[in-house]
């Protein structure tokens, strides 16, 4: 079974930090579900193993939080949907490539319930809609604007920390960081867009297109032998 959990308000970065730290440890010894975590943070940055300094342009911005997950700098804040994913990789197959496919397959079939196509780029983590209504960029290719950034961190083969996704945030807030390092392209939402979606509308959408994105496996997921 996986619990999903919905936080009213905005949780602050320390205390959702803590709270995967515990159930992730709670799913490792068998006492708790895997969980699916729905929030929003008020405005931060948060730093992942591979974030470079000079990629935080404004660090009296908003506070900045190091963090353990994979990837560089990104923002969190009211109007993203930060999904955070508590789930046995111990049953789910220890892959680590794979599973964060089926995170980023998860996101382009949610999306795509809004008829908006995501796509992947390699060499660029997260997904992307290309935009060309947008002039191009120098070099004639066209301009292709981040939706949804996805990081993670494996502790014991659970996996915690996740996914974001911008609904309607304030998208001048990521002008205080280089989002992911990627220059060049931009940050969009689904306001953005010019789609009228809901917080409670994603959440739906992420409910209906998560079992076949992340399937629980057939032998009804019983742990290996640690």
């Amino acid at each position: 079974m996986v619990e999903w959990i919905t936080s009213p308000g905005l949780v602050p970065y320390p205390e959702a930090v803590a709270e995967m730290e515990r159930r992730a440890a709670a799913i490792h010894a068998g006492t708790e579900d895997e969980a699916i975590w729905l929030l929003e943070h008020p405005p931060l940055y948060t730093a992942g193993t591979s974030a470079k300094i000079e990629d935080l342009r404004e660090p009296e911005r908003f506070p900045v939080f190091d963090s353990k997950r994979g990837g560089q700098y990104t923002y969190h804040g009211p109007g993203q949907r930060v999904v955070y994913v508590m789930l046995d990789l111990n049953r789910r197959g220890r892959d680590v490539r794979a599973f964060v496919e089926a995170l980023e397959n998860w996101v382009i079939s949610t999306l795509d319930t809004f008829n908006i196509k995501g796509e992947i780029r390699p060499g660029r983590v997260g997904v992307w809609v290309t935009r060309p209504e947008k002039a191009p960029l120098p070099d004639g290719s066209p301009r292709e604007d981040k939706i949804a950034a996805i990081g993670i961190r494996l502790r014991k083969w659970v996996s915690f920390h996740g996914i974001s996704i911008n609904v309607e945030p304030d998208l001048s807030h990521f002008d205080g960081i280089v989002p992911c390092g990627i220059t060049g392209h931009g940050v969009t939402s689904l306001v953005d867009l010019g789609l009228p979606v809901t917080m409670n509308d994603l959440d739906v959408a992420l409910r209906a297109t998560f079992d076949d994105a992340l399937p629980m496996p057939e032998d009804g997921g019983a742990s290996e032998p640690q």
